[in-house]
């Protein structure tokens, strides 16, 4: 490991950089001194701005993957080797708003009402109850679920920041349910081995078979459940700052994303989606 590497893994270690996030920034790094076979510490303004060039042009990556990109970039300069400001113009595509199309209530219901398996339907209620992303899904555990104070509370979620997320008397009349069938001890969703958690790519592929058992054809992944439920809680009446706490965004202009889905509401409380959906278990 060279010294500039480690200083930089201690750098984020000391921020509290989750592991996914500091391999993308080391990996942004490595691509860039690949790139010109020298260490970055000898790089110029000039050729960081035609690197970006090059990643746009030639390589035509995609707006997400070069701002991830300059973001480690940016982090090794700035906070590594001490640049006073990282004021050059690095010209990357704009971002697109976009979101996956938008499943509405009956589509949901679809999706829940062909999952066969109990354990699958239950993580993709509560996917979809909780707006949950797919990583915190994953990685609920049992001593999470606060049943009393009707709360679940996503430990270290992006951003590596900790939030309460509101459970309905419906959704936790299905935890208790789920819990007495399956008696979950540490993971609530495991596999074939109950100390170890399901992975991410395989609640995608419950979600996808799932849609498609339910003939759906919209385009998006299991992610597309938690845009449902900030939309669905939007056309509710949820106030969009309440919603932002719930998602767990640290932006309100990431929240505000859904508001074009939703025609004009009123203010209103948190909306209990599993109520008129007929979601239970046999």
């Amino acid at each position: 490991m060279t010294p500039l590497r480690e200083k930089m893994i201690d750098a984020m270690l000391l921020r509290g950089f989750s592991l996914r996030t500091q391999q993308s920034y080391l990996d942004a790094v490595r691509y860039l001194a690949e790139h010109y076979h020298c260490s970055p510490e000898r790089l110029n303004t000039e050729q960081i701005q035609l690197y970006f060039l090059y990643l746009v042009k030639t390589r035509q990556l995609s707006p997400a993957s070069c701002r991830l990109h300059l973001n480690g970039i940016r982090f090794l300069y700035r906070q590594v080797l001490g640049w006073g400001a990282f004021d050059i113009t690095i010209h990357t595509p704009k971002r697109a708003q976009r979101i996956p199309e938008l499943l509405s209530r009956q589509e949901v219901a679809r999706i829940l009402s062909v999952c066969s398996n109990n354990k699958h339907r239950m993580m993709l209620t509560l996917c979809y109850a909780c707006g949950l992303r797919v990583s915190e899904l994953v990685a609920l555990q049992v001593k999470q679920i606060d049943s009393d104070r009707h709360v679940i509370r996503i430990e270290q979620a992006k951003g590596a920041k900790d939030r309460q997320v509101i459970m309905s008397d419906h959704l936790l009349r299905l935890l208790r349910d789920y819990w007495l069938r399956y008696k979950p001890v540490q993971w609530l969703f495991y596999g074939f081995d109950p100390l170890r958690a399901l992975t991410m790519t395989t609640a995608q592929k419950v979600y996808k078979k799932a849609k498609e058992q339910a003939g759906i054809q919209k385009v998006g992944g299991i992610h597309a459940l938690r845009h449902a439920y900030a939309t669905h809680q939007l056309e509710a009446g949820m106030p969009v700052n309440q919603l932002q706490s719930l998602l767990g965004h640290k932006s309100l202009q990431s929240t505000m994303r859904y508001v074009h889905w939703v025609p004009p509401h009123q203010q209103g409380t948190s909306l209990d989606l599993l109520a008129d959906l007929g979601v239970g278990h046999e």
